[in-house]
């Protein structure tokens, strides 16, 4: 049986989107120490700590948002069931997950004194995860075809 990278990358973007509903989601348990080092912003921080609901919430939404980007990996890799407007939905996450991880890098390379390593890790895993959406998608495409 021959492997399908297509899959494989589609499966790995889905892991990484999912880990990180998990790992926000992390931060309602553990409080606003660990919105503080996931660097959530100063509201989210502060609402933490005053326990109000917008903390929780935000990250009960944001959290929603990568468990979806999640599945549609998983259903561009024909894991899941076809999810509505799928080709769009994959080319625009991986659009954004690029982007995302380009943003830090570009800055990096201009200004590296304003980068931590930490944000610079983090937009390469994004970069590389947009690739994968990208590059899984077109796989699966041409084995379809």
């Amino acid at each position: 049986m021959k492997l399908n990278y297509g899959v494989v990358f589609l499966v790995i973007a889905a892991f990484i989107t999912i880990f990180t509903a998990f790992a926000h989601l992390s931060c309602i348990y553990f409080g606003p120490e660990c919105f503080s080092s996931q660097m959530a912003p100063s509201v989210i921080v502060e609402s933490a700590k005053e326990g109000t609901l917008l903390a929780p919430l935000g990250t009960v939404f944001v959290s929603t948002i990568f468990i979806i980007l999640g599945c549609y990996a998983l259903s561009a890799a024909d894991v899941v069931r076809k999810l509505p407007l799928l080709k769009l939905g994959i080319y625009s996450i991986a659009f954004l997950c690029i982007i995302r991880g380009v943003l830090p890098l570009q800055l990096w390379l201009r200004q590296p004194d304003k980068v931590s390593e930490l944000v610079l890790y983090v937009g390469l895993v994004w970069l590389l995860t947009g690739l994968l959406y990208f590059f899984g998608f077109r796989a699966m495409g041409k084995i379809k075809v």
